[in-house]
């Protein structure tokens, strides 16, 4: 479908001669408000009010390193020079780069400071999704991470019902193109809901909401990245965010069955033992058959 509409202005504020671009506000916009999420329940699971904030200093300037890295990395033919790989006023950050660097930081934090790695990883899912949520928007005002060109079928069916100032903006080169950041953006609201739910009604295993977030996150990322055109690719044809989703889910759905099977997750989140629980039941059993004998 044809369209002409002009993309909307990339710059948030001006702070003198120094543009404040809005994917850089709404990715501090995203990590702000999943700081205060994680800093809620953290607090209500017994850690320090500042743990996460300490963890912040030195997960998000690894997040946005390794973001970049992944990007360049399969980009790198575009690259002259190294003030071309730093300057990141275009985009060009890749979320799963910034999820590795991430996990690995927390990891190494949590064994410094003596805490569950996978109790924080649990407390931290949900607000991973935040901050992706709202990145996404950043992609939008970027005029970037949309699809391929839409039909008018596809329109009509659906995309009619998109507000128009969001359609406007994924007018590029005269065509409209599927928003595929606003489709991965709701997805992650539902898994958001999802993480949630999880958390206050099931209370599972410790480790099982992190890589329920990595499950799912990574099953709609699969199909979201087969309608872009702006993929990384790792060889030929071969999508680099899709081959990296299928290796998430399997290895994640992996690690849920061997951590139960193994005995290496016998916490639930809220830090329920369940050894206590089997012991307290065993000594329950014991006694009773103890009073049949008498």
């Amino acid at each position: 479908m044809s369209c002409a509409y002009e993309p909307y202005d990339r710059v948030f504020l001006n702070l003198g001669p120094v543009p404040i671009y809005w994917y850089g506000f709404l990715i501090m916009l995203g990590a702000v408000i999943a700081l205060i999420v994680a800093q809620k329940e953290g607090k209500r699971l017994g850690l320090d009010k500042d743990f996460f904030i300490d963890l912040l200093v030195f997960a998000i300037p690894a997040a946005i390193i390794g973001a970049r890295l992944y990007y360049v990395i399969f980009e790198w033919e575009r690259y002259n020079s190294f003030i071309d790989i730093i300057d990141i006023r275009q985009g060009g950050l890749a979320i799963h780069g910034a999820l590795f660097a991430a996990i690995i930081t927390a990891y190494i934090y949590s064994k410094v400071k003596n805490v569950s790695f996978w109790k924080i990883a649990d407390i931290a899912a949900p607000s991973l999704l935040i901050g992706q949520m709202l990145g996404r928007w950043g992609n939008f005002m970027n005029q970037e991470a949309y699809g391929g060109p839409i039909s008018e079928a596809a329109y009509n069916n659906f995309l009619q019902y998109v507000p128009d100032w969001i359609m406007n903006q994924m007018c590029v080169n005269g065509v409209y193109h599927h928003p595929t950041f606003l489709y991965e953006s709701v997805w992650n609201l539902l898994g958001l809901i999802l993480l949630l739910y999880l958390r206050y009604k099931i209370n599972p295993r410790r480790g099982v909401i992190f890589l329920s977030y990595l499950i799912w996150y990574s099953f709609g990322r699969f199909f979201i990245e087969g309608l872009r055109t702006d993929s990384l690719y790792i060889v030929g044809n071969l999508r680099t965010a899709q081959l990296v989703s299928v290796l998430l889910i399997l290895i994640s759905a992996y690690l849920i069955y061997y951590r139960k099977k193994k005995g290496l997750a016998e916490e639930l989140y809220d830090g329920t033992s369940l050894k206590k629980n089997k012991k307290g039941k065993n000594n329950k059993g014991k006694n009773q058959k103890g009073k049949k004998k008498k």
